[in-house]
């Protein structure tokens, strides 16, 4: 396809920074902008994996504390995130119980709540609601430091970057950037994916046999770094 159709179908606003990042060279502007997509495949491919082990894994330990029904019970009147503090959580809960209707089950109810709710899980008022247990999904998580604590708050923040490239990515928003630059770079997609394979880990969950054939990230970054 030439340049000018490529760019009439993806807006020259939307070219303009991998045609910045590439010299003006509008060849490879279209190549980067398709190693784009192809790593953002990779890394929403990782990213739902992660997701999915993540929500099993809290589903996993609060079965246990809570029963077959802790979610319902959980947001219900009186339950432990009927509370002022927890109402995001309870909302959301609700609001896909709601929509299932007659349809409810837990499991269904597990797989429609999104990213952010299992994330906001160990913001304070949420792990606390629920008895502060919920680091021990991660088994193999390091011991704090003095210089780093590695608490709910760690494990939130953590999460809160992965929600935000996984968002960005939904969004159709490039990973191929420095920041706010038009300037090829992998790092930011790099970093990101060394932080999934760390959580992995701390879940004492066999990365490399789980994503086996699935991840080709690295490979797309230094597809990307040579360009």
């Amino acid at each position: 396809m030439r340049y000018q159709d490529f760019e009439k179908t993806m807006s020259p606003y939307r070219m303009n920074r991998y045609l910045t990042a590439c010299n003006g060279n509008t060849k490879t502007a279209m190549t980067l902008y398709r190693l784009n997509l192809r790593l953002s495949q990779e890394m929403f491919t990782v990213i739902s994996c992660f997701e999915v082990a993540l929500r099993n894994a809290i589903d996993k330990h609060y079965l246990t504390s809570f029963g077959s029904d802790w979610l319902k019970n959980a947001a219900a009147p009186g339950g432990v995130f009927d509370r002022r503090d927890c109402r995001y959580t309870q909302a959301a809960i609700n609001e896909v119980i709601n929509s299932l209707g007659a349809h409810y089950s837990h499991g269904k109810t597990v797989a429609g709540l999104g990213f952010g709710v299992w994330r906001y899980l160990f913001a304070n008022h949420q792990f606390n609601a629920a008895g502060r247990t919920l680091l021990r999904i991660f088994p193999a998580k390091p011991r704090s430091t003095a210089t780093v604590q590695y608490n709910q708050s760690y494990v939130f923040n953590q999460l809160f970057q992965l929600n935000e490239i996984r968002n960005r990515i939904a969004h159709h928003e490039p990973i191929c950037f420095q920041p706010g630059q038009p300037v090829k770079d992998t790092t930011y997609a790099r970093q990101h994916y060394v932080l999934i394979l760390q959580l992995f880990q701390w879940m004492t969950i066999d990365e490399a046999a789980l994503l086996y054939g699935l991840d080709h990230i690295n490979r797309v970054c230094a597809d990307i770094d040579a360009l």
